[in-house]
């Protein structure tokens, strides 16, 4: 089994929901993780704050984020095992950000050599 990473990408301009749309859809985020726990397959994942800090170039320029010239940025990830990436595509198709219209990024974990 391989570890592959899901990033998690959201508009910056998707429609508002009533606290009670919001509640359900994070429901089914929750379901969705729990049963990728029941089945071994989460390895861990968190979800990001919108604000941050961005750090560029020779330079180390330092801007501030939200990043209001973003159309979509990344809401937050997990870590699964697959057998390969197409496995961990198919096991992706399940997430509810496309419910919202997000999009998902599957990413394979390289394997550093220490």
């Amino acid at each position: 089994m391989e570890k592959f990473m899901y990033l998690f990408w959201n508009s910056t301009t998707a429609p508002n929901q009533s606290p009670e749309a919001m509640q359900a859809h994070m429901q089914k985020w929750m379901n969705w993780m729990k049963g990728l726990g029941e089945k071994g397959i989460l390895a861990g994942g968190e979800p990001l704050h919108p604000q941050g800090k961005q750090v560029t170039g020779t330079k180390k320029v330092v801007t501030d984020g939200p990043y209001a010239e973003a159309k979509e940025m990344i809401g937050g990830y997990l870590i699964v095992t697959a057998k390969d990436i197409n496995d961990a595509v198919e096991i992706s198709k399940g997430c509810p950000i496309f419910e919202m219209d997000g999009k998902l990024e599957v990413r394979p974990v390289q394997k550093m050599e220490m």
